[in-house]
């Protein structure tokens, strides 16, 4: 596939001529033209919000590992990227992992799944990523390191089983995903949204059990969660008004609390949404044709960001009626419009090319977190999409940060290739050229093609993989 030419961000030598192609763009999204190190620096501010103090303001993002035991446990390469979050530097590791609450929820056959007989073996990733911080930057640097667990149930996108076959339970039928589903599309029940909720509450008590401080309750990226904000057409008390729509995250939220009072809860929310996007005859990202009164999303963006976060605004002051403070900004879906939520130069196997420049993807996100921080100032957010950047990274954060537009900066596949950024940039030391991420879309191509996890173009480790050899093949014949 080859479209259209968009510079690469390597390509902008100076934060000028990087600014200047940002206004060519018609994007206000600014940098500073430095990098303050040390105590100085906006990003090593320490942040505090009742009794939890966060030691600086880099967050390391969930992300979806394909690479566990078949029964759910963590495996060596597991363990190995755990350990890697703790060497990062991130004080914040909001759920470092996908975690499925049941077996049917699980997004592949190697997901984390949470359950008495992996307990264990999960809190050891928790107590690893601890030890190996303390062991880096000081016996006592642990005392401003919060580290939670993302919950999740993967709905339409899961495929638990060992053939990799899709077996969605969904929200709602939808009248553009269910045609990606050849076999059909079950939508789950109220009683079995009532019994999930209950899973969830069990695993929120062993997360508890395990040592982590806070749970993520996953509201975003087309999973179940997230699908059912949008369930406007769904009979029964889990769809249509908006109160009907947000049952199961507040019932869930009581639940956890029931079970684990001590239990913090966070929500990662898919804060805004676009159509299903599609493979033009030339590969390109299109949007799906939909009817002019199309409204199977949450926060539909229909050109005007302020409206397409009214929705968002509704979740997230519900959730401040709730006492949940602690908010991951995302958007859309790596389903069916991955460009909207994870901005990137070069598709997966199973993708588009961008129908944009990537960076208008970006700074679209940064933007939303800004404008949700401006409303809710006494919530905390942590902003997202800031790994397209790469060089520019650090002053585009530092100066989000440094002007309130956002608490943290989070980073998801930036720390595959290169997990001691924050760490580097925090000392005042060079950033690693050869390691930063630069979008090749291969930590995501493999896993979609059976493999494991892991930055297989820049983390030497990968690079020398089987699955390495394996993956090169796959791609040269797709």
């Amino acid at each position: 596939m080859s479209g259209p030419a968009y510079p690469r961000v390597a390509s902008f030598k100076t934060a000028a001529a990087f600014r200047t192609h940002l206004r060519a763009l018609g994007l206000a999204l600014d940098l500073d033209e430095g990098i303050e190190t040390g105590a100085r620096s906006p990003l090593a501010q320490p942040f505090q919000v009742g009794d939890v103090r966060v030691g600086n303001r880099f967050c390391i993002l969930p992300m979806e590992g394909w690479d566990g035991t078949s029964e759910g446990a963590p495996s060596d390469l597991t363990r190995r990227r755990w350990r890697h979050f703790g060497l990062s530097g991130a004080k914040l590791i909001w759920g470092g992992e996908a975690v499925a609450v049941r077996q049917d929820g699980r997004a592949n056959p190697n997901q984390l799944l949470l359950t008495p007989a992996n307990v264990r073996a999960i809190a050891d990733l928790r107590e690893r990523l601890v030890s190996v911080h303390r062991e880096r930057f000081g016996s006592n640097a642990d005392g401003d390191l919060y580290v939670g667990l993302q919950l999740t149930h993967s709905g339409r996108y899961a495929r638990p089983g060992p053939s990799h076959a899709a077996a969605p339970l969904a929200a709602y039928a939808h009248p553009i995903l269910d045609r990606r589903f050849p076999a059909g599309v079950r939508v789950l029940t109220d009683e079995e949204l009532d019994r999930l909720i209950e899973d969830f509450a069990a695993a929120a008590m062993l997360a508890s059990d395990a040592g982590f401080a806070f749970v993520d309750v996953k509201q975003c990226h087309g999973y179940l969660g997230h699908e059912l904000l949008s369930a406007r057409d769904r009979p029964g008390r889990y769809g249509g008004s908006l109160e009907n729509r947000t049952r199961f995250l507040r019932s869930i939220v009581d639940a956890v609390r029931s079970v684990a009072p001590r239990m913090s809860i966070a929500v990662r929310l898919s804060v805004f949404d676009t159509v299903p996007f599609r493979k033009d005859p030339d590969g390109l990202g299109e949007p799906e044709p939909v009817p002019a009164d199309y409204h199977a999303a949450f926060g539909l963006l229909g050109g005007h960001m302020q409206r397409a976060l009214d929705e968002a605004r509704e979740v997230i002051a519900l959730l401040e009626r709730l006492g949940v403070r602690w908010i991951s900004v995302t958007a859309g879906s790596p389903y069916y419009n991955p460009h909207v939520q994870r901005p990137a130069l070069f598709p997966p196997s199973d993708g588009y090319l961008p129908p944009e420049d990537p960076l208008i993807g970006v700074a679209r996100q940064i933007d939303a977190t800004a404008r949700l921080k401006a409303d809710f100032p006494s919530m905390v957010f942590v902003g997202c999409a800031y790994s397209y950047l790469q060089e520019w990274l650090p002053q585009v954060a530092q100066r989000a940060v440094r002007v309130g537009m956002t608490d943290f900066v989070g980073l998801g596949r930036m720390v595959l290739a290169y997990p001691d950024l924050p760490a580097d940039l925090l000392a005042g030391r060079p950033l690693q050229r050869k390691r930063i991420c630069r979008t090749f879309s291969d930590c995501t191509t493999g896993p979609r093609l059976g493999l494991v996890s892991g930055c297989y173009p820049l983390d030497d480790f990968y690079k020398s993989h089987p699955h390495a050899v394996r993956l090169k093949k796959m791609k040269e014949g797709s």
